[in-house]
């Protein structure tokens, strides 16, 4: 592996253009005559089944918190932590290094998803063939991809959670709204 000079001292690069090795002197000479080649590597396409994989994970990554907030309800509602913690929050903390309030958030924002889940007529329970236990983008219902953009619908009712994220949706061009999209409620 090449290592990148030391500090004070200065990289140069010394051949000819046939070449032939030039020493410094040739080169504080005439430093137009030094040359350089880059090479350059191709990098081949994906192909179909690596753009279908790197589908699939991408949306594995942005279902992630949600998968994690479903995980914690059960794991707090069946009380599975009670063998090893007294308390839902120590065993949060001692575990996953969550700070008290990140599960309760996690577990909140999966609420809001299930909701915004129902506003699109793709996804119903009514789809003999569709699996509405996660979110799935893919099916051209935009939905958050990580808890933070949902904090704010938390409170809302259900019908202005949906409302206020078809408006962020709207005003970020159809995409993933950022946290920088603020909605105006009256």
């Amino acid at each position: 592996m090449n290592k990148l000079p030391r500090k004070g001292k200065k990289a140069t690069i010394s051949a000819s253009s046939d070449g032939t090795p030039l020493n410094n002197q040739d080169l504080e000479e005439n430093p137009a005559t030094a040359t350089i080649t880059v090479s350059s590597v191709e990098v081949p396409e994906l192909t179909e089944d690596e753009s279908s994989d790197r589908l699939h994970l991408e949306r594995q990554v942005e279902k992630a918190f949600y998968l994690a907030g479903k995980a914690l309800v059960e794991l707090r509602d069946r009380k599975l932590y009670r063998s090893t913690h007294k308390t839902f929050e120590d065993y949060c903390r001692e575990r996953f290094g969550f700070e008290r309030r990140y599960p309760y958030r996690l577990m909140e924002s999966t609420v809001v998803v299930d909701n915004l889940m129902k506003m699109c007529p793709n996804r119903t329970q009514n789809d003999s063939g569709a699996d509405t236990s996660t979110p799935d983008s893919s099916e051209g219902q935009v939905l958050p991809i990580n808890e933070y953009q949902l904090r704010p619908l938390i409170p809302l009712e259900p019908e202005v959670q949906i409302e206020a994220w078809k408006q962020a949706v709207e005003q970020a061009g159809g995409k993933v709204p950022s946290g920088r999209i603020k909605i105006q409620f009256s």
